[in-house]
């Protein structure tokens, strides 16, 4: 988890091949433009969500020139590959190119595709915009406050609220009638196939059987199997 603060001209070419990102914008604004998509221009309260491995850039403009490229790993380099991780180092989890610049944005990187399933995933276009104001995100703000301290198992503190985050986000898109929805999140609200969903994480040790579990959330043997199919 980053805190980004950027005075403009800036652009930044993301390489890093990372499986999901996310990033909220604090202060400002910003342009994010997958590679060989439109570009989208980001405000305070917006929060966006990348799916790698296919590049991207984030600039104060479109038009900017490309000057900043991160690497796998999060290995910052220009674009002739000179690293820049002293210069633009600007204390505690806080990096750019000026401490008093006009965007701030915490940004958050699942580097490994171990940390997010795979089938949420395919599940995602490129890019994912949640707008101001079209859900409640407080967490947002508890990052923000969290990011610059160095307190015992502060780590751990960022990586839940950073996964606090990315539910929340995907929650709101999966809500949006536009979004295309996977089959698979849809049967969590399912008044038959959710409690059994929730059922089976609950007690992964039991050798559930389709009787078993149709009697464990109060339906016939016959509707569970025939909800799960269809579902």
């Amino acid at each position: 988890m980053l805190r980004s603060v950027m005075e403009p001209p800036w652009s930044l070419r993301i390489q890093d091949e990372a499986p999901l990102t996310v990033a909220a914008i604090v202060d400002g604004f910003a342009w994010v433009t997958p590679d060989g998509g439109e570009p989208e221009r980001l405000v305070a309260g917006d929060v966006a969500v990348m799916r790698g491995p296919n590049p991207y850039t984030f600039a104060d403009d479109p038009e900017t020139p490309q000057s900043i490229v991160i690497h796998p790993g999060q290995i910052c380099t220009t674009l002739d590959g000179v690293d820049l991780a002293e210069r633009m180092d600007l204390g505690c989890r806080t990096w750019g190119n000026d401490l008093n610049g006009s965007t701030t944005m915490l940004t958050g990187t699942y580097e490994l595709h171990t940390e997010v399933g795979d089938r949420l995933l395919r599940s995602l276009p490129d890019l994912v915009v949640l707008r101001q104001g079209t859900a409640d995100l407080p967490v947002i703000d508890l990052l923000n406050q969290e990011i610059g301290k160095e307190e015992p198992g502060q780590g751990a503190v960022l990586d839940r609220l950073l996964d606090l985050l990315v539910i929340a986000v995907l929650r709101a898109w999966f809500a949006r009638p536009e979004a295309d929805v996977p089959a698979w999140y849809r049967a969590y609200g399912d008044p038959v196939v959710g409690p059994a969903i929730r059922t089976i994480q609950n007690e992964p040790g039991q050798q559930w059987t389709v009787g078993s579990l149709a009697e464990a959330v109060g339906v016939s043997r016959a509707t569970l199997a025939r909800r799960f199919t269809d579902l």
